[in-house]
């Protein structure tokens, strides 16, 4: 299989349409013929990701590449980055305000399940300019 590289467009603030790039990479993966369990671990990455990028960035863009050994999915947003990584990656520490609270999101899982649902997890970021956040899941053999 050659590289596919799909790029999806994620609105900062849009609660309603949140998920939506995450269920199209999803249908990707399934016509793809991929295992059940790699295109489960790479939709909570994604859906994680993309619900980060829409409750505290202005919107971002996610690409995700398919070969036959990985999906690479990388999230870029126009954020203010994380001051604190480590603190971030703590299970239920979140900064999402209460509008994103009332919808049921922010429960500070985020980057812990994509840590736990990813074989990698590389977070970079700079305060006032954004975060890139990559995930690799390896496909079985």
């Amino acid at each position: 299989m050659e590289t596919i590289k799909l790029v999806y467009p994620v609105e900062g603030g849009d609660l309603i349409e949140a998920g939506e790039a995450s269920s199209q990479m999803k249908l990707t993966l399934k016509k793809l013929g991929l295992p059940q369990d790699v295109i489960r671990r790479a939709s909570i990455c994604m859906y994680e990701g993309e619900i980060n990028m829409v409750i505290h960035a202005d919107g971002g863009e996610a690409t995700v590449e398919v070969d036959m050994d990985q999906i690479v999915i990388r999230m870029t947003d126009h954020g203010p980055g994380i001051p604190d990584v480590e603190q971030a990656m703590k299970e239920g520490f979140s900064t999402a305000g209460p509008a994103a609270r009332e919808l049921g999101f922010g429960a500070g899982m985020g980057l812990p399940n994509m840590k736990r649902y990813s074989d990698e997890l590389h977070v970079e970021t700079q305060l006032g300019k954004g975060t890139t956040v990559t995930v690799r899941i390896r496909i079985p053999q």
